[in-house]
């Protein structure tokens, strides 16, 4: 299906631009109720679009179309929603500004209450940089939503974190091809570079020691580098990382007029119902960090999920135990 526009006019974001001709990519699926009360929002990750999460959509899942009205709304940057691979100046050639995911929630409902007209959703989920648009969700809109789950994510972007996406931006912007701002043409080596070293952060040690790689079709270590890794960088577009990775460094819940920084206070304003479901192995978001954060929630749950496939334990379309795992507390949290 093509996606759907929202055309959302001047916007005036966190950092104080005011981002002109605005327009929010999303698509939907299943039947809204007669009283509008069967929706849930599922949120994209880094570089992913709406229709990568369509295999999650199925009859007798958690996401059923046939019970539920399900809206997948881009985040700025990922090629669909605006980002700097399709602005025209004065936004592009380095002056793509930074979109937080507080910038990124207030549009998004905006979506379900002008152009939906919803006003109460049944779960807000996500994946990743998806988990923490739905964090956000649950601290800014409480009266808004029922259920929230975070899956392999954090309400903040630690500082670890940030030192790990430092070092993506500097192997991108090494190569050639960067201007100081931008990219005259397709940075291969380092696309490439930025591949391995998510290869690298985003599977677990004990991915790579079980040779789990061998299972899925590969032959060898380079094998799986090249064919899985480098295919998926080479094909996205350099400048559109580099503007999710600046969304996702300044990722907080708290960061915006209502919390002004409090993150205690934030965490604590979440009431919806909500499990957080980190991967015991993700180099990303550890699981000490969402028990820490859990700790401020009223109504939180940590529910690990066990799994050698790290970070991409949250996105299991290549792993049938975490999809269940995954699904089943899903299926869980919306029967609460």
């Amino acid at each position: 299906m093509d996606p759907k526009y929202f055309e959302l006019g001047n916007i005036v974001l966190q950092s104080g631009i005011t981002l002109q001709g605005a327009v929010l990519s999303y698509q939907t699926y299943g039947t809204l109720n007669a009283d509008r009360t069967n929706v849930i929002i599922f949120n994209t990750s880094f570089a992913a679009q709406h229709h990568e999460f369509e295999w999650l959509i199925k009859d007798g899942r958690a996401l059923d179309p046939s019970r539920y009205f399900i809206v997948i709304p881009d985040l700025f940057g990922n090629g669909l929603s605006t980002s700097p691979s399709n602005v025209s100046i004065p936004y592009t050639q380095g002056r793509f500004p930074v979109i937080t995911m507080y910038d990124a929630v207030m549009q998004q409902r905006r979506l379900l209450t002008e152009v939906l007209d919803i006003r109460k959703v049944q779960l807000v989920a996500g994946y990743s940089m998806g988990g923490q648009q739905a964090l956000h969700w649950g601290a800014l809109f409480p009266n808004f939503v029922e259920r929230v789950a975070a899956i392999c994510c954090s309400a903040r972007t630690s500082e670890h974190n940030i030192a790990f996406l430092e070092s993506l931006r500097a192997a991108l912007t090494a190569d050639s091809a960067w201007r100081g701002g931008w990219f005259a043409t397709t940075p291969v080596h380092g696309l490439r570079a930025v591949a391995r070293a998510f290869a690298v952060w985003a599977l677990s040690p004990a991915f790579y020691r079980e040779a789990v790689y061998r299972d899925l079709g590969f032959e060898s270590i380079d094998d799986f580098l090249i064919n899985v890794w480098e295919r998926s960088y080479l094909n996205r577009n350099a400048d559109n990382l580099l503007a999710m990775m600046a969304t996702w460094r300044h990722a907080d819940i708290s960061e915006n007029p209502v919390y002004q920084g409090n993150l205690k206070s934030a965490l604590a304003g979440i009431s919806a119902k909500t499990f957080l479901m980190p991967c015991m192995t993700d180099c990303y978001f550890p699981p000490e960090d969402c028990q820490i954060q859990a700790e401020s929630m009223p109504n939180a749950e940590v529910r690990p999920i066990s799994s050698v496939w790290g970070h991409r334990a949250g996105y299991p379309n290549l792993c049938a135990e975490d999809a269940e795992f995954i699904n089943s507390n899903l299926l869980e949290l919306l029967e609460r």
